[in-house]
């Protein structure tokens, strides 16, 4: 089978598309290059969604986390304490179990946009209850990260915003919003990166792969098991995140300039880099 071939049976695999078996023994390197690129298909659905949503929900906790009510702010730190305290994949373990035990024993849970019952078995299925787990993550630790920027908006803003007139909303949008996010942007690049990651573990966690169709770990996991060598697959996957993450970095740093184009050439910050350690 040529490599042409092989990208056409397996390039989409992961999403249902071409190919059902896998292969079973004289793996070749483009088979397990294309197998492992498309389960990445996966790992990119996780960390998109997770951060486009997470990062709606971490502006409102943050700003729950401001407020001088106790009532608001104290749910916003215990939310933010719990995703940040605990580790991520026992967040998944409790979840799965949640998602499958707790409507079997009667009991209903309502998450406000959905309801935990016997008929939410879609909840199980890790394109759904996986993705929860991972935006209410994100949504945590990048809370804090906008809290704090929230915290450093420089007075003298305020004050001008206050001198042109400006409250309420029209103060946020135009001033707050704006100064927090140029403050946070570069710790919370590193939050995207950080969450494109942690999809690895998603399939490693309570969320079985259905079909076979896992992530990209998932699939380094499998050759590397068959093969008896780990030293070919997963070093394909981490090539596979180490591109994915100067992606990130091209599309966080156009942002990162739009944020602070106002600003003069000799001020504006470095392209943010990548931490080791969260």
């Amino acid at each position: 089978m040529s490599c042409l071939q092989t990208i056409q049976d397996y390039a989409l695999r992961s999403v249902g598309i071409g190919e059902r078996l896998l292969p079973r023994s004289d793996f070749t390197l483009c088979e397990q290059v294309t197998l492992i690129g498309s389960g990445l298909i996966w790992n990119i659905y996780f960390g998109a969604l997770a951060l486009s949503f997470g990062f709606f929900l971490a502006t409102g906790v943050a700003l729950a986390k401001n407020s001088h009510y106790r009532a608001i702010r104290k749910p916003a730190e215990w939310f933010i304490f719990v995703f940040r305290g605990s580790p991520l994949f026992i967040q998944f373990f409790l979840a799965y179990e949640a998602f499958v035990l707790l409507p079997k024993s009667g009991l209903e849970i309502n998450l406000l946009f959905t309801q935990i019952t016997a008929q939410t078995g879609w909840l199980t299925k890790a394109w759904a209850g996986a993705l929860i787990v991972l935006f209410l993550n994100t949504a945590a630790y990048s809370g804090e990260i906008f809290y704090g920027a929230l915290r450093s908006v420089p007075k003298g803003d305020l004050e001008a915003a206050d001198a042109f007139g400006m409250t309420g909303w029209t103060k946020f949008r135009r001033v707050v919003w704006p100064t927090m996010l140029r403050l946070a942007w570069p710790a919370y690049t590193n939050e995207a990166i950080f969450l494109f990651h942690a999809t690895t573990l998603v399939y490693f966690s309570g969320f079985p792969a259905w079909k076979q169709k896992g992530d990209a770990l998932y699939y380094a996991s499998y050759f590397a098991d068959k093969t008896f060598n780990p030293f070919i697959p997963y070093p394909i996957v981490a090539g596979y995140f180490i591109l994915l993450t100067l992606v990130i970095i091209g599309l966080f740093g156009l942002v990162n300039r739009r944020l602070n184009r106002h600003l003069p050439a000799q001020q504006r910050p470095r392209r943010p880099r990548m931490q080791l350690l969260r």
